[in-house]
């Protein structure tokens, strides 16, 4: 893999094949295999662990008394087919609300196998030298399509055997979801361990790159805060969680069960609550509204993270001001994301923090998309932000929020140039 990376160019023949010599049978694994065994590796992982969760949870609640071990396993391979948007029927009740915390689990592991991957088929196809000469390399096409041909056959496998005509999950949303989890996560970890992505970034523009990387840190520097704002919130209203969990008398073991699986929803909470601070809120039942302005609810089902909802009516003055939060992270995580990579011209700061805030408002857009759902019989069929309100605030607050951070960089960093020696 060494010999593809950019700073490796300037070594002669003999230097490369002496290089070789000792790591070309660990970079040059057989391709096909490899990514293919790679994607089912990625997929299982993270099933094996539902499946276990499903067991251990089984065991708890009565010790073994009602049901079997595959039931045990028949929960755990739908709450994992769950987190891949395939929905499901609760007695007769469509629940298509997704678990992001298992989603996010599933794609992690696909981009750490898909980095290992890469890794090991790096030594495939021409180097580096040969690639700037025009010479096609299908290297990485080949293990990413092979590794998420290995990924989707876990998925309908998975879903054809845990599937009832009671449960009814959506093999064709599981197919969906599974092909663009491989494709964001694994085949960007093939890509970045066979060494290619660095060869391909020579030829997106610097500023591109730095606002690329700004947009990612401005989202993640959000998505941080608001969980934060998320577990404030329900400290704040903790007895009201705790009691909760007392009223649905649960043992210790189904307890110690139902708190891991409501912490599973927690990114879905951080999303909603990056909407209530952007300024749009979020929807808990139809006909509700959770705002900075207005809070309207009904009704809400005995769940601990609800706990957290401010309370019914008119909001107090201060919550008003909850939405100059995003545009502040915003620039405060742009100027951050310019000390790495600096500039002197003032159309490039302002360009970066532009670019890299509308692409934040755009990925924020798409996860409050997967974030809400139906949780539930009548009004609970409409849970969360809408994704079209969250978009456009998003991409405004982030956007100016960039300008400002990139352009007060530029500034701090040409007054640093002037006084230097």
């Amino acid at each position: 893999m060494t010999s593809l990376l950019p700073g490796s160019l300037s070594t002669g023949p003999a230097s490369v094949a002496r290089g070789r010599g000792a790591s070309d049978a660990r970079h040059r694994s057989p391709l096909v295999p490899v990514a293919l065994l790679g994607g089912v590796v990625a997929a299982g992982a993270t099933l094996l662990i539902c499946l276990a969760v499903g067991v251990v949870g089984w065991f708890l609640a009565d010790a073994g008394a009602h049901g079997t071990p595959r039931g045990g396993l028949r929960v755990g391979a739908l709450g994992w087919l769950l987190a891949h948007g395939s929905g499901l029927s609760v007695d007769g009740v469509a629940v298509t609300l997704v678990p992001l915390g298992i989603t996010a689990l599933c794609a992690w592991s696909c981009w750490r196998v898909g980095h290992r991957v890469g890794d090991a088929i790096s030594g495939h196809g021409p180097d580096a030298d040969r690639i700037a000469d025009g010479e096609r390399d299908w290297t990485v096409p080949i293990a990413a399509s092979m590794f998420t041909v290995g990924y989707l056959l876990v998925a309908i496998v998975t879903g054809v055997v845990a599937s009832t005509p009671e449960t009814a999950p959506s093999l064709a949303r599981v197919v969906g979801w599974s092909f663009l989890i491989s494709a964001a996560f694994g085949w960007a970890g093939v890509a970045t361990g066979s060494g290619r992505l660095a060869i391909w970034a020579t030829v997106v523009p610097p500023w591109m790159r730095a606002a690329l990387a700004g947009g990612l840190r401005i989202l993640g520097a959000f998505l941080v805060v608001s969980t934060a704002v998320f577990l404030v919130a329900l400290a704040v209203d903790f007895g009201t969680a705790a009691s909760v969990m007392s009223r649905l008398h649960l043992g210790a073991g189904d307890a110690t069960v139902y708190t891991l699986l409501t912490a599973m929803l927690v990114p879905n909470a951080s999303i909603f609550t990056s909407s209530y601070l952007l300024g749009p809120g979020f929807l808990v039942g139809t006909g509700t509204v959770v705002s900075p302005t207005l809070v309207s609810l009904g009704p809400v089902p005995m769940f601990p993270l609800l706990a957290a909802l401010p309370d019914n009516g008119a909001t107090p003055a201060w919550a008003t001001y909850l939405v100059a939060v995003p545009p502040v992270v915003a620039a405060v995580a742009a100027a951050r994301a310019q000390r790495r990579t600096p500039t002197l011209r003032w159309e490039e700061g302002a360009l970066r923090g532009c670019v890299g805030g509308v692409t934040a408002g755009i990925l924020l857009g798409i996860l409050a998309a997967v974030a809400g759902g139906a949780a539930g019989p009548g009004r609970m069929q409409s849970v969360g932000p809408d994704a079209m309100d969250v978009l456009v605030h998003a991409v405004t607050a982030f956007g100016l929020g960039g300008v400002v951070g990139g352009l007060a960089m530029t500034w701090w960093q040409r007054r640093a140039a002037r006084h230097a020696p």
